[in-house]
């Protein structure tokens, strides 16, 4: 049992370097609970998340709207569009929400004047 814990680890150490080396942030992963397989085996899921989850989402348009700046927030999909008049808006929002430590790689598209 224990070799097999020792072992899982590795090769979850393993797909987290090799991910990184990649460009894929660690924080997009979720590693789900290790279950038994046949023989002398153990399993483990894990997921790579894709885009925002709807209630990740609400909980940042709220911040975005609750803290008064001049940009308006939409949920599209699973993505968050937020537009605004000036640069300095969109970039005191983005570092708002960078700010609110959400366990999700955040990434910016589209960013223009």
């Amino acid at each position: 049992k224990a070799d097999d814990e020792l072992k899982r680890r590795q090769v979850e150490e393993l797909i987290v370097t090799h991910l990184t080396r990649k460009g894929v942030d660690t924080k997009a992963l979720e590693f789900e609970k290790p279950e038994q397989a046949g023989g002398n085996s153990i399993r483990q899921t894990v997921q790579v998340r894709q885009g925002v989850h709807r209630e990740v989402a609400q909980k940042i348009v709220k911040a975005i709207k609750g803290a008064k700046l001049k940009t308006q927030a939409a949920i599209q999909g699973e993505e968050i569009r937020v537009s605004g008049k000036k640069r300095d808006d969109l970039q005191a929002t983005m570092a708002m929400i960078k700010a609110l430590d959400i366990d999700l790689p955040l990434q910016y598209e589209n960013f223009r004047d």
